[in-house]
């Protein structure tokens, strides 16, 4: 299907990412590390596995996996923000922020990075920031319920109570929206 050898790096790569859509994790995780194997430098390689590390908490593991990433490819910024997510997780908000900080500079169309830096921002107490970078995010996608949900946090934290009573509310809405089950 991608015109690559079917023993090499890159079909074992395409495969994961296949498989790891399909939801067979632990086979993904298998032709991933293969990939590794057969090519340790291949791109995107190491950020899969550290995506897959990631979704399922093992955050030493998803840290080693998405530096690996960087050292190959340093221009990647879903590399950038997969690694903030980590550290987030861990706590380390100031190395977290300057990993988003890149990943926003090198690809500023993505609303990943602006919401997990509002985030990010507000952990650190500076929810001034936060919601200027959800707002951000908030006029690239309207309609997803999560920069709401988290602005309207922000108000309330800053005693603004009427903004974060119509962010909260527009949230569920559009939470409403993307789950049926959700509606009353």
């Amino acid at each position: 299907m991608f015109q690559v050898p079917p023993d090499s790096a890159a079909a074992y790569l395409f495969t994961a990412r296949l498989l790891l859509r399909l939801d067979f994790g632990p086979i993904a995780e298998d032709y991933g590390k293969k990939a590794v194997e057969l090519d340790p430098k291949l791109p995107l390689a190491h950020q899969l596995l550290g995506e897959l590390y990631l979704y399922q908490s093992k955050i030493p593991e998803a840290s080693a996996q998405l530096e690996q990433e960087l050292a190959i490819n340093p221009g990647n910024p879903a590399a950038y923000y997969k690694l903030a997510d980590a550290y987030s997780r861990i706590q380390k908000f100031d190395e977290a922020e300057k990993l988003l900080q890149r990943s926003i500079w090198l690809d500023s169309t993505s609303t990943g990075p602006y919401i997990l830096l509002g985030k990010v921002l507000q952990k650190k107490g500076e929810t001034q920031l936060a919601i200027r970078a959800l707002q951000r995010a908030v006029s690239m996608d309207p309609n997803n319920n999560i920069p709401h949900h988290l602005l309207g946090q922000a108000y309330r934290e800053l005693g603004r109570s009427e903004d974060a009573a119509r962010e909260l509310k527009l949230a569920e809405q559009l939470q409403s929206r993307e789950d049926p089950k959700l509606k009353p």
